[in-house]
């Protein structure tokens, strides 16, 4: 079930939860930010590769590279038994933001990002079938768990990719893991 709590950022002890679809859908479009639900065009078999991923996916990626100029994708997908895993999620954990925006696809599994605007904290989590769009320059961070099982899309509009500038901000420490979000739905 995908959810959605918006904090003040300074109480993280005090969110309003949505868990319908729609309204996330209204609360995140009120700060820029696109969700939405993609659907397979054939069922993926548990070791797919990207390949098979991305033609699974074929028509909304095509209709969401015309639409914003798109010049790469690509999948990520990472396993609880990935010897990186604890590193990738510190990388990701803290807050940065992208000079492009940042797009991610569950293909499967789940995340959770939170993106920090103005005086509020959203804590978006993300299941299959979920599609976030993150506006560039939009302060945020994203936690994996700590035993991620999720496949990604992801898209870009310039050749280098995930590049982030890191603020130095030790808020996401102050928020719910993955993990503690989850057990408290």
């Amino acid at each position: 079930m995908s959810a959605l709590t918006i904090y003040p950022d300074n109480q993280p002890e005090y969110g309003e939860q949505y868990t319908d679809f729609t309204a996330i859908q209204q609360q995140l479009k009120n700060i820029g930010v696109q969700f939405e639900r993609w659907e397979a065009t054939f069922t993926l078999a548990t070791d797919a590769d990207q390949a098979s991923v991305l033609d699974a996916y074929a028509s909304s990626i095509d209709k969401l590279r015309h639409q914003c100029n798109f010049q790469s994708v690509d999948v990520m997908k990472l396993t609880s038994d990935n010897p990186e895993k604890a590193a990738f999620r510190q990388k990701f954990l803290a807050e940065h933001i992208h000079d492009d925006f940042e797009v991610r696809f569950f293909v499967e599994g789940r995340g959770l990002f939170y993106l920090h605007v103005a005086d509020k904290v959203y804590a978006v989590l993300c299941e299959q079938g979920d599609l976030i769009s993150v506006p560039a320059n939009t302060t945020h961070w994203f936690d994996m768990g700590e035993n991620p099982e999720f496949t990604c899309i992801r898209l870009f509009t310039t050749p280098d990719g995930w590049v982030a500038n890191f603020t130095g901000s030790e808020i996401a420490k102050a928020f719910p893991t993955l993990d503690q979000y989850v057990a408290e739905l």
